[in-house]
């Protein structure tokens, strides 16, 4: 782990139930939260999603289908009594559907206060990436160019900005917000 990264294991909470698999993301004071991104991977490219979003990382979970949903929404997922649509960034992406493994995890995010999961293939870690290190994406036309906000680089890493609520627009009805 770099110095701007510390996980709590849900083992380690008072709180945590029984088969409880999630992390929590704990900052110091001292860390720019602005300049922070969960960094994941789908397929072979890695991806980055401001900090700011994040609420937790959970394993995947039983995710129960909605009928008449965007095809990127897998469905639903009940956790810890709250209602969370999840989204498969793979199928969002354009990219082809992939067996989930134990890897495979579902980013929890608060978006305008409204909880989403997004399913990705791993986590890698927090990177602290300034604006000076961040190269405005390249807009190509193709399908989902507008979903990156811009290409971060730090040190030896490198990974596509995702501007989160682009890539949630037209993705989420009224009956899957509430």
């Amino acid at each position: 782990m770099t110095q701007n990264q510390e996980f709590e294991r849900s083992s380690d909470r008072l709180d945590a139930e029984p088969g409880d698999e999630y992390t929590e993301l704990v900052f110091r004071d001292d860390d720019n939260v602005d300049d922070m991104y969960l960094t994941f991977g789908v397929a072979t490219e890695e991806y980055g999603i401001g900090i700011g979003y994040v609420t937790e990382i959970v394993s995947m979970q039983h995710i129960v289908q909605i009928p008449e949903s965007a095809p990127s929404i897998k469905g639903i997922i009940n956790l810890r009594g709250k209602v969370i649509p999840v989204m498969d960034l793979r199928l969002r992406f354009g990219l082809e559907t992939k067996e989930y493994t134990e890897r495979t995890v579902i980013i929890v995010l608060s978006v305008n206060e409204v909880p989403v999961g997004l399913v990705v293939d791993h986590v890698s870690e927090v990177l602290e990436i300034p604006p000076a290190h961040i190269d405005t994406a390249v807009q190509t036309g193709g399908r989902g160019a507008s979903m990156i906000r811009g290409f971060g680089k730090q040190a030896n890493r490198f990974a596509a900005i995702v501007d989160v609520e682009r890539m949630l627009e037209g993705q989420l009805s009224a009956p899957q917000l509430h």
